[in-house]
């Protein structure tokens, strides 16, 4: 009893929290930032301190400028409302609901298993198969379904290969490397992508709808789909190195990833539809340029997400052209994340405020006084700063916020705003250290096999790996492939 009026306690203090320092930043106005403005700081204070300290859900607390804006003076309703209905903010549900389909017919289970069939049973091989399994998916699900998805086959590869190998004293080892392999591939694999991970989707939306820039679908991968095949193989490497289990192959392990197979079956006609579907989708997206080059049709990777979606409900599932045979049902859509879609919405005005009242430019300028002159170095101290705060906060809240001030950084240096933005946006997927860094760390921490020393230990060489590859791609390769100049 008593813990539960800690819990009620403690959710009351995180509740009353964000109005208190919305109070206290309205009537001292700190910064002498003027009336207007300081409204709108105090509006983020509120929204922020809401957010981190997960005091309401995050979508409802995305929803607060279409109350305080109108009501504030900040902006008419009909101004806050508009960026909800972002053009990115369809790409991402256009993405979602091609992962429905992928997940409704069982294609991811089929690919994660082949995957593994073809990397080897020994215990080294099976921990690169699930990376690579696990990674590949990610780049098209959730990081969150696909950790969901390829649980409880690596549950049935831990009991197998535990009872095969009961008396290797390392066989705990192994359990490990299982369940941390398939959290941080999760992570890692969204980056790949702009779909793959809220973030991604997060830091596009704005870039686009404040500076008019537009990263291309293929573009993104060319620069971020290397660090992310780099990421897969040193998870691999720093995995074996620190938790060595030596289990050598075995015929029932085989046996086990052929009965999942078999008793999948043949692929069946919606899964072979849902492939093709799939594969379009991801070849427009890839040439897109080169098809707007041709000036028959102009195609952007927001239409092209939701013509791939739409696919799902125009193609029947079977011979039947009934609405209730289609690949997707809209039903399926119960089950797709919609309050990330708000999350989008309400951080993109809440940026627009801070960008149109001054905040973000003077922040910039003044965080700019501390970086030096080398953009190595500020690229790299950003990557740190986010990597470490992702730890404790949300990566999408944190995209959110960061995302404005970060720009106002590139600007008042004169610099390309992807400079900065991109790295950060890759470093806040890469937190490895903590259960709360992400969904995915949660997930597998929640399931006993791996203790809070372990996660830490690992993850801090991951985030240290992930802040070198990610510093140096965004200071050498970025520039060539976006075509930006430092």
């Amino acid at each position: 009893m008593e813990k539960k009026n800690e819990k009620i306690g403690m959710s009351w203090l995180k509740l009353a929290s964000g109005p208190l320092l919305f109070l206290l930043v309205w009537v001292l106005d700190p910064f002498a930032l003027g009336e207007q403005a300081n409204r709108v700081l105090a509006t983020a204070v509120l929204m922020i301190t809401w957010w981190i300290a997960e005091a309401l859900p995050m979508p409802a607390v995305a929803l607060l400028p279409l109350v305080l804006f109108p009501l504030l003076g900040i902006a008419k309703l009909g101004e806050a409302a508009a960026p909800y209905a972002n053009e990115v903010v369809f790409l991402f549900m256009g993405g979602f609901m091609i992962g429905l389909g992928i997940e409704k017919w069982n294609l991811h289970k089929r690919i994660a298993l082949t995957i593994v069939q073809f990397t080897g049973t020994n215990g080294n091989r099976i921990i690169l198969g699930f990376i690579l399994a696990t990674g590949f998916i990610s780049m098209w699900l959730s990081n969150t379904a696909t950790t969901m998805m390829m649980l409880p086959i690596a549950a049935s590869v831990i009991t197998v290969v535990t009872a095969k190998n009961e008396h290797n004293p390392q066989l705990r080892h192994f359990a490990v490397c299982m369940m941390l392999s398939i959290a941080y591939a999760s992570n890692f694999g969204g980056i790949a992508t702009i779909i793959g991970t809220p973030p991604n989707v997060a830091y596009v939306s704005f870039i686009s709808k404040e500076y008019g820039v537009d990263i291309s679908f293929a573009g993104w991968m060319i620069v971020c789909l290397p660090v992310a095949l780099l990421l897969f193989f040193a998870l691999y490497g720093v995995l074996i190195w620190m938790f060595p289990s030596r289990i050598d192959s075995s015929n029932d392990m085989q046996s086990l990833i052929r009965d999942e197979l078999k008793a999948l079956g043949p692929m069946t006609t919606p899964e072979k539809r849902v492939l093709i579907i799939f594969l379009t989708t991801a070849l427009l997206w890839i040439t897109r340029d080169l098809i707007n080059q041709l000036e028959v049709v102009r195609l952007d990777d927001n239409m092209i997400a939701v013509f791939g979606a739409l696919l799902m409900f125009i193609v029947p599932s079977g011979s039947s052209f009934d609405t209730k045979q289609r690949i997707l049902v809209w039903s399926d859509t119960s089950k797709m994340a919609w309050g990330i879609l708000l999350l989008f919405g309400g951080g993109i005005t809440l940026a627009a405020a801070l960008e149109k009242a001054g905040i973000i430019s003077a922040l910039g300028q003044w965080l700019a006084g501390f970086t030096g002159s080398s953009l190595l170095v500020l690229i790299a101290v950003i990557v740190i700063i986010a990597i470490f705060i992702s730890e404790v906060m949300s990566n999408v809240a944190q995209v959110i916020v960061f995302a404005p001030v970060v720009t106002g950084i590139a600007v008042a240096i004169d610099v390309d705003p992807l400079l900065l933005g991109i790295p950060m946006t890759l470093a806040a997927s890469c937190a490895s250290m903590m259960p709360m860094g992400t969904p995915p760390n949660a997930i597998v921490f929640s399931t006993g096999h791996i203790k809070l020393g372990e996660m830490m230990r690992a993850g801090f060489v991951l985030n240290l790996i992930s802040i070198a590859l990610i510093v140096l791609t965004s200071y050498v390769v970025l520039p060539l492939v976006m075509r930006i100049h430092p």
